[in-house]
């Protein structure tokens, strides 16, 4: 792709990134409907692109272009007012609330939306799904919060999203009647979230079918998260948000 005047005006080392973060993102798009988490052309991946001594940049798909058809070079480069840098489509419609994210979370390196079945079922009902399981506990640090109702279209989402994760452990929050976003270190965590989120409200849903689900003490997931965040893994599963 031919870069435009503005993303030709960033340093190389910005640039050669700005493609690096494009294949990835695109990428990372096939993951969600590999794991059923979006239908048609529903749902999106970013990824913030820092620059160093200006404003970041995000990477994020195309509107309404269907996950076949995606390619590196038709992701499309947004500052973080949502404003489009470099891309020959219109960015998607969620930019301006992913955007929001990055400016007010600088620890967040990753955003994803879906409207995966049964968290957006709990996001339609407005209620959190409970910590009940100790993968909850490892990747959440306690329930999945909602967020407010808000519109599409300006950053709204984005404000619903920054005033509810802000003071959580949780690396997800089901918008009330829209479905779940989540945040990352990088958009791959954020991906991970966006798995893990669907498939704890999946099967607390399920429990709550055979009765009232067993709730897990604080402290006991206090520790659980703990130990996940700092101690699994190879060392690549600190909070984002802790």
């Amino acid at each position: 792709m031919t870069s435009t005047p503005g993303l030709a005006a960033y340093p190389s080392e910005v640039r050669e990134e700005v493609e690096r973060v494009r294949a990835l993102v695109c990428d990372l798009h096939a993951e969600l409907p590999r794991w059923g988490l979006v239908v048609w052309t529903a749902g999106n991946v970013s990824q913030r692109v820092r620059v160093p001594g200006g404003e970041d940049l995000l990477v994020i798909k195309p509107s309404g272009v269907t996950y076949d058809d995606l390619t590196p070079e038709s992701m499309v480069v947004c500052d973080l007012e949502g404003n489009l840098v470099d891309g020959s489509r219109a960015p998607s419609s969620d930019t301006a609330a992913h955007a929001y994210v990055y400016q007010h979370m600088p620890q967040v390196g990753g955003v994803v939306h879906t409207h995966s079945t049964y968290a957006t079922a709990w996001a339609a009902r407005g209620e959190e799904v409970p910590c009940v399981l100790t993968m909850m506990a490892d990747e959440f640090g306690g329930p999945i919060p909602i967020g407010p109702f808000a519109l599409i279209g300006d950053d709204s989402i984005g404000r619903g999203i920054v005033e509810t994760l802000r003071d959580s452990r949780s690396r997800a929050v089901l918008m009330r009647n829209h479905g779940p976003f989540t945040i990352g270190r990088d958009a791959k965590d954020a991906v991970k979230a966006a798995v893990m989120v669907e498939e704890v409200a999946r099967t607390v849903h399920i429990s709550r079918q055979l009765g009232e689900p067993l709730p897990i003490a604080q402290s006991d997931i206090d520790s659980l998260y703990a130990r996940y965040q700092n101690v699994y893994g190879q060392g690549d599963s600190a909070p984002v948000n802790p």
